[in-house]
This record gives C-alpha cells, structure tokens and sequence, in this order.
C-alpha cells in the first residue's frame, strides 16, 4: 500500500518580517512543531513553510501537485491575505484541512503590556493571532467552491485537538489506501440479492479502487498444484490459530487447508488487498470443492488485512477494507435476531470470519448443509471481541451516489447461536429498536462490517475527504 502523502505550509505577510524582527522564524519554528507532529509510520510530509505572497503561493500550489500529496494541513501561523493563500488550495485540488492553534491557551498579558515598546508588542500580538485571517480564508474557499475543515485549538498541551489531527491523517491514509487496493471479484452475485447489486464504476470511481476479475477454475488449478508437506504444514497452523472441533473430519481439514494455500497464491499473483466471491458451483465437481472448502483460508487471509466477503458482497468488501484500515477488524455481518428481553441485536453470517479481532479462539466447525447455498464442509464460529464496536455499511443511494451509514454499539456477553457462523449481541445507546427502525430507514443492503472501537469521527472525516455524506444512527 502506498504511503499517504501530507502537504503542509503557514501562512505569513511578506511585509510583517522586516517590520517585525524574530516573527518570521518563531512562526517558521512553530511550523516545524507541527510538521514533527504530523510525522508518523506510513506518512510522508511534504513541507513548503511559509507561504507569504501570491507568486510563492502560485508556486506551492504547482508543486503540491507534483509531489502528489492526499491531502493539505494549512497551519494559519498569524494574519495572511487570502491572496496568498486561494492558489495554494486551488492548484492543488486535494482537501485542506486549516489549522487554527494559538502558541499558547492565552496571552500572558501582564507580560505582553510591560513589553513598552508598542512595535515589539505587535509583533507579539501577531504570533498570537491565527483566529483572525480564519473567517478570510473561509469566505473565499466558500466562494470558490473549494471544501475546508477547520481543527480550533492550541499548539502544545491540547490533547483534543491534535487527537482530531491525529483522526484526519487517518482518515486520509485510509483513503489513500483505498485508492491503491485491489479489490478482487470471483464468481457472481447470490441471485435475486437485489440490495447487493453493485455499480463497480461507482466504486472506482468513488474509491479509487481497481477491480480485478477472477475466475473459480484458477483457484480451483492452484488447488491441483499444492504439495502435501505444504497441506501438513497449513494444517499445523490450522491447530494453532482455530479451535478444531473433534467432530471436524481429517478429509474436510486437508480439502480446507489445499484450498487455504491455493488462495494464498491467487491473493499474491493479483497483488488483492480484499475480495468478494460466491459461486453456485453446480455441474462442476472440482470447482464445487473448492468453494466448499474455502471458509479457513478465506478467515486466514481477513485475519491477514485481506478481508473476504461471500455472496460477492462488493459493497461490503470495500466497508471490510476500511474498517481493517483502520484497525479495527472488520467482520462480515447482518442481521440474525432481536431480543427483545435483553435489548440486543444479535448480529452474524456464515462463511469467513475476522479472526483477529474474536473473543477467544475461533472454533471450527462441520456443517452438513451451507444454508441456501450448494455443498458442505468446514465454518467458523465467532463472537466479536466484548466492548466498543462500530458498524459501517456503504450504502448505494437512489440518486446513484454512495454514503457511509455508521452507528456504534457495545458487543456484550451472553448466549449466541453455536450454528458454526460467526454471531454477537450488540447493545445500543438508543435501543434496539429505535437502532433497527434507524439503520433500515437509510436503505442500506443487509449486510455491512463490524469493527472493535468507536470510529464514528474518523469514518465522518473519511466521509469529508471523499466528498461522501455519512449518516450516524447511533
């Protein structure tokens, strides 16, 4: 995946530097504060300083746009003619997020009015005042079109604020990354599943994502390829990872762990980062095989940052993707029940499950039947890890658009459905019904992706850099 690039520059007025001694390079220095603060594993920042009239602010503009950043940080370090700052935004054509810190929570204006000298004291005052060129810059990015999020705070001890820092440069690396997945698709839609039908256009277009067609019978020719120390080997890691149930037979485990190596090499020689797949897997005895026995690996590869949805589930490969984005997991889901008694939904799906973010150790399970599908064999069964959780669906809208449908819940314990799927209770702030009535008035497909944690905030900023309304239920 590719690194998220950052643009990052200040704003100043050329006039104030020679009038003002020391200002340019404390506010040059408060730049490098913020550039430090912005660095982390898988960011590149790409920083210009101060921007301080139009022909340098032309000029930034250009090459932002050849340094091909994601995203601008615009830190407001004191007053700026909008002059200087429209190119900057305009050329670059990605989101600007303005940074509005002060150097300090507030003026120490005993000190500042015993200065004496009313020049130094002005100097003073325009280290302070990022608030005021704001409403400027605002107004004109509102006039030309050109969309801005704004972060208010202070440059060091303001915990809040850099965390809503830290939750935009996530937010952008998720997008980022999603512009470079490759989302692969393998069979057909489930048929008659008309709420997943998918626009695959919309969602490059969207995303970015690129779309790679694969068919059943590769899979099913590296299946032939795979050696039997390689199956011994994948059976070992089996054991280690699920908790086999003694009624799992050995043919199903080695059938499980063949088709597990061969996704392996699919997944490799199309360089996937997610995939959807279902197939009816009628008449053709290998390839019934391989979709039988495709729930282990698929689970090992979710597990592995490469989430796998059935029923060629598009829509919700791309939610799994985000959420595993984020760090969150992301696990197939839908609907199962409501109980009413203990205000939960009970929330699950056949077919693979996110193993890293379970409650215990993922048991496997025999099936005799996959319900409403064609074949037997192995499953897993899951709960989603106990405490805060957050549910996404990407829904695709009447007007041909798409929107981000997020709520957020608490998983709890109690009884679930030993039917070798995965299943949890989810408890909701607003209850379980005012929930479902909620989610369901929003037309989304019956299924979406749970993740550990509350992300509601940095799933609402990826909404921003996407230009994708998000809509909180919960």
């Amino acid at each position: 995946m590719a690194n998220v690039r950052i643009g990052l520059f200040g704003i100043g007025l050329a006039a104030y530097w020679t009038q003002f001694s020391g200002l340019k390079e404390r506010l040059e220095g408060y730049l490098t504060l913020v550039a430090g603060r912005l660095a982390r594993p898988g960011t590149e920042i790409v920083n210009l300083g101060l921007v301080d009239n139009p022909d340098r602010a032309s000029a930034a503009g250009r090459q932002f746009r050849r340094e091909d950043v994601d995203v601008i940080f615009l830190y407001v370090t004191t007053y700026a003619l909008s002059s200087t700052i429209l190119p900057v935004v305009r050329r670059a054509k990605v989101p600007v997020i303005v940074l509005n810190f002060a150097p300090a929570a507030a003026i120490n204006y005993t000190e500042f009015n015993r200065l004496g000298n009313r020049t130094r004291m002005t100097g003073e005052w325009l280290a302070y005042c990022a608030s005021c060129p704001v409403p400027e810059i605002a107004n004109v990015f509102k006039r030309a079109g050109l969309p801005f999020h704004q972060v208010n705070g202070v440059l060091e001890g303001d915990p809040a604020c850099w965390q809503e820092v830290d939750a935009w440069v996530e937010a952008a690396r998720v997008a980022a990354c999603m512009a470079d997945n490759r989302l692969g698709l393998m069979g057909h839609y489930y048929g008659g599943m008309l709420d997943i039908y998918s626009d695959l256009t919309l969602q490059s277009t969207t995303f970015g994502t690129h779309i790679e067609m694969l068919e059943v019978d590769e899979l099913s020719a590296f299946r032939r390829d795979v050696a039997a120390p390689a199956i011994a080997a994948r059976l070992q890691e089996f054991h280690a990872v699920f908790d086999i149930q003694k009624d799992c037979s050995a043919e199903d485990l080695a059938e499980a762990a063949r088709t597990s190596l061969a996704l392996d090499r699919l997944a490799a020689g199309h360089r996937l980062g997610s995939l959807a797949y279902y197939y009816q897997g009628t008449g053709v005895a290998e390839n019934e095989t391989t979709i039988n026995s495709i729930i282990l690996g698929s689970s090992l590869l979710t597990a592995r940052g490469i989430p796998v949805a059935g029923e060629y589930e598009v829509k919700n490969a791309q939610a799994m993707k985000i959420m595993d984005l984020f760090g969150a997991g992301g696990s197939f889901t839908e609907y199962y029940a409501m109980d009413f008694n203990d205000d939960v939904v009970l929330m699950g799906h056949d077919g693979p499950g996110h193993i890293r973010i379970a409650e215990g150790r993922t048991k496997v399970r025999p099936l005799q039947s996959y319900h409403g599908k064609v074949g037997r064999g192995l499953s897993v069964e899951m709960a989603v890890k106990h405490g805060p959780v957050t549910l996404l669906s990407i829904i695709e809208t009447a007007d041909h658009r798409l929107a981000l449908l997020c709520a957020e819940a608490e998983s709890v314990a109690g009884p679930i459905l030993e039917i070798g799927n995965t299943n949890s209770r989810y408890r909701f702030a607003c209850g379980a019904r005012a929930f479902v009535r909620q989610w369901n008035s929003h037309g989304p497909a019956h299924h979406w992706a749970v993740g550990v944690g509350h992300l509601t905030d940095r799933i609402e900023k990826l909404g921003h850099l996407l230009n994708l309304p998000t809509i909180r239920v919960c």
